[in-house]
């Protein structure tokens, strides 16, 4: 038989965000020595009053332990119990020093006004009209959202989703939970099909209920987007399906031919498109085929305008190449430009912009991501903005203002670092583009294709459908660069240089270290001494750290712990669950969230954490955006981050850990973006094993996509 156990929560000692798994000291009355409690605790703060249900465990090393099968919070009596509860932060609109003024006014009754009399909190130094409002909204969502959370508390759903829950559902969030819990994969940031599955197999829906596979069928083929497939074959679709959902293959069979009916997803002889990407993918084609049959607008560009002309103006001496880049963008609707570092892309932007401004024309310059569009306008002296912005997203629409019935206003649009566009933004792009404009894509095709599902400019080029001019050669004052020769290097398939005379100083360095703990050492001890010693860069502004991969030792989320601890200091800090912010920490976006304008990879600076108002403040390119506590999923720390995520920017310094236990990352493209994110310097830390594995593993994993042979085809027809 349980026993029971009432007490007051003094502090966690550890909380695993995933599962709740929490350890904690409580105090009960009539006991001296502080109680260890252990089990699965949602979101409790130091404060509350607590009534267990559990049995008593003795621990080998631990010693005697109250280990927890169920609980309720319960209203704390004590004076300070209730300073504590209110100061922890879970009531938005008081914090530490508001608690004490509460109680020092109203003592054990404070918990009873606020619910009752919140009129009566004007008596309190600091509090106007519009904080009781704000408090007793928090206190009344407080109350509900706490309902939320032990109602999935049982159900392995985190605590901080129980926020977003309740912000996406309001009071009805348990009515639809219990109703259909796969909404949440679909409707909740971070709350897969796994876990809504969870959820839903506890409240009793069947295995092979139809809305449980054909939920279990979209979420496979998102998990395949996800990998980069804008389709999946259906048999390889029907064997991923059977390994998630373990149910037969004639019901998951009925399940894909009942989305198709529904038009949730697209069935093309034996392939599997969601509907989204098959429309996109179509659309692509359709408009490029379109585009390139349409004339351009005659008289564009004055004959007396010349090559020369530019060439004097700019300062600049184009190569042969450039210069067959430059007029083909005179004279061709769709162009791309493709080449590594220091083959001269930038130049070739540069002169056309001239061309274009000297004859009144008008251009438009962007890029997948807001560093690669900082770049640009740096580089061509014109603004450039994200792509998502040039096309003007609108929230309350949930699309973009600028589309095939509201066209840009362009005779020239240059896209930078086109490697980077994924299906569906592309298609968006290209309606949006004016139909007698001509179109320019910048970039590098052996870079890592699109985070997201495609592998457009790499299938373009491949159609041959659209004019190509590919840059190899590497200007002089470029060839000097040991990072830019090595990069080719690589794209060659040839080991890079690593030896050279100490005698004058290089930007590309390979530090043999086969240990991963040794080389997490190397790579904090790199950031935090030896490279703002030896080369004057700022630790966290000028450096940035890329891993193959996010887990293990040296991997993205270990080295960000490290590098916290080691760069930060500041005291100023908030812990959620499992995570620990601090003002001044270097963070990134792992979302687009166009309600606040930031994007998947965006990186930014804490400005400030406010535990009162329950917000968090972040910079980014200087503008502040501000995230409630149950937002701080959308954000992670940046000091170290993935070589996916640094496409599209470029960093004074890179340290990258490259060892074989990221045998399964390690490939040519991938080490090539990471050494050409880099300006000045380069450190790679590991084993010339590992970069013999990455150099000769130039196969990059296949991509699921119909873009080339679409393109061909309308291209013939």
């Amino acid at each position: 038989m349980a026993t029971e156990l009432q007490g007051q929560l003094e502090r966690v000692t550890f909380h695993n965000e995933e599962n709740h798994y929490t350890i904690a000291k409580i105090k009960v009355q009539g006991q001296k020595d502080l109680v260890t409690v252990v089990g699965n605790l949602v979101s409790v703060s130091p404060g509350e009053m607590l009534r267990l249900q559990g049995d008593w465990d003795s621990h080998p090393k631990y010693g005697q332990q109250f280990r927890v099968s169920s609980y309720e919070t319960v209203i704390p009596a004590t004076v300070k119990g209730i300073e504590r509860y209110l100061g922890s932060g879970l009531i938005k609109g008081i914090g530490p020093v508001m608690a004490k003024r509460l109680i020092d006014a109203f003592a054990e009754k404070t918990l009873d006004i606020i619910e009752h009399d919140s009129g009566r909190l004007t008596e309190v130094e600091g509090i106007g009209a519009k904080r009781i409002d704000m408090i007793r909204t928090a206190w009344s969502e407080q109350k509900e959202i706490r309902e939320v959370m032990l109602f999935l508390q049982g159900h392995e759903v985190s605590a901080s989703y129980a926020a977003r829950i309740f912000k996406q559902y309001g009071r009805d969030s348990i009515r639809i939970v219990r109703e259909n819990p796969y909404r949440l994969a679909a409707d909740i940031f971070g709350v897969g099909f796994l876990t809504a599955d969870t959820i839903a197999r506890k409240l009793g829906i069947p295995e092979d209920a139809a809305i449980r596979a054909e939920e279990g069928i979209l979420y496979v083929l998102q998990q395949m987007a996800d990998e980069g497939h804008v389709y999946y074959p259906r048999s390889s679709l029907v064997e991923e399906c059977f390994k998630v959902l373990a149910i037969n293959e004639t019901t998951i069979n009925a399940s894909i031919e009942k989305l198709a009916a529904d038009k949730r997803v697209v069935i093309t002889e034996e392939n599997v498109y969601l509907t989204l990407f098959y429309n996109a993918e179509k659309g692509i084609a359709e408009f490029l085929a379109s585009f390139l049959s349409s004339p351009r607008e005659p008289g564009l560009l004055t004959q007396d305008l010349s090559l020369e002309g530019i060439q004097k103006d700019l300062s600049i001496q184009l190569a042969e190449k450039q210069k067959s880049a430059v007029l083909s963008s005179l004279k061709t609707k769709v162009c791309i430009i493709t080449g590594g570092p220091g083959t001269g892309k930038t130049t070739i932007i540069r002169a056309i912009l001239s061309l274009y401004r000297k004859s009144g024309q008008r251009v438009l310059l962007a890029a997948p991501t807001g560093r690669a569009a900082k770049r640009m306008a740096e580089a061509s002296g014109q603004e450039a903005k994200t792509i998502h912005r040039l096309l003007e997203f609108n929230p309350r629409q949930g699309g973009f203002s600028r589309n095939d019935a509201n066209p840009l206003g362009a005779d020239l649009v240059i896209i930078d670092e086109a490697s980077m566009i994924d299906t569906v933004l592309m298609y968006h792009l290209l309606q949006a583009v004016p139909r007698q404009a001509a179109l320019i894509f910048v970039g590098d095709v052996d870079q890592l294709p699109s985070v997201g599902p495609g592998n457009v400019l790499r299938d373009i080029i491949d159609s041959g459908a659209v004019q190509t001019i590919r840059l190899r050669e590497i200007f002089r004052q470029s060839g000097e660069s040991l990072i830019i020769r090595n990069a080719h290097r690589i794209n060659n398939d040839e080991f890079p240089i690593l030896s050279s005379s100490k005698e004058v100083p290089q930007d590309f360095y390979f530090i043999e270290c086969e240990d991963p703990e040794e080389a997490a050492q190397k790579v904090v001890s790199l950031c935090a001494a030896r490279i703002p010693q030896k080369f004057g860069y700022h630790p966290i502004r000028d450096i940035q750290v890329l891993s193959p991969m996010h887990r293990g030792i040296i991997g993205a989320a270990n080295l960000n712990i490290e590098l916290q601890r080691c760069l930060n200091p500041s005291t100023d800090l908030l812990i959620r669950g499992g995570r620990t912010l601090k003002t001044s920490d270097k963070v990134m976006q792992i979302r687009n969230n166009y309600d606040k304008d930031v994007f998947n990879g965006d990186i930014g600076t804490v400005l400030s954490i406010d535990r009162e108002d329950q917000h968090v403040s972040v910079a980014f390119d200087g503008r502040p955006v501000t995230y409630e506590l149950a937002e701080l999923d959308e954000i992670v720390l940046a000091y170290a981050i993935s070589v996916h995520k640094s496409q599209g920017s470029e960093y004074p310094v890179v340290v990258m850990p490259l060892l074989t236990q990221h045998y399964m990352m390690l490939q040519k493209n991938l080490l090539y973006t990471a050494i050409t994110r880099g300006k000045k310097l380069v450190i790679i830390v590991g084993t010339k094993k590992a970069l013999g594995i990455a150099i000769r593993n130039n196969k990059p994993q296949m991509r699921h996509t119909g873009l080339r042979e679409r393109l061909a085809s309308l291209m013939r027809s």
